[in-house]
């Protein structure tokens, strides 16, 4: 699920979030500091995904992605 000022909440596939934080990085002036050292915009997403569930944007706004399970677990899961 990802959330976006002035959108609400969406429900994005794994590939489709990271695709959607790719587009949100790449539309910032300058990647975030802790993020400098990934050579690309998806090794960004990627690292945000393994490690993040809230990016800051300038002008004070944030998105926030999160997982969600849409089917119970399994019995024994």
């Amino acid at each position: 699920m990802v959330l976006e000022a002035g959108r609400g909440e969406r429900i994005l596939s794994a590939a489709e979030t990271l695709e959607w934080l790719c587009g949100v990085l790449a539309a910032l002036p300058e990647p975030p500091e802790d993020l400098r050292h990934c050579p690309d915009e998806r090794s960004r997403a990627l690292r945000l995904l393994e490690t993040a569930c809230e990016l800051a944007l300038p002008g004070g706004a944030s998105v926030q992605w999160f997982a969600v399970r849409l089917e119970p677990p399994s019995p024994g899961a």
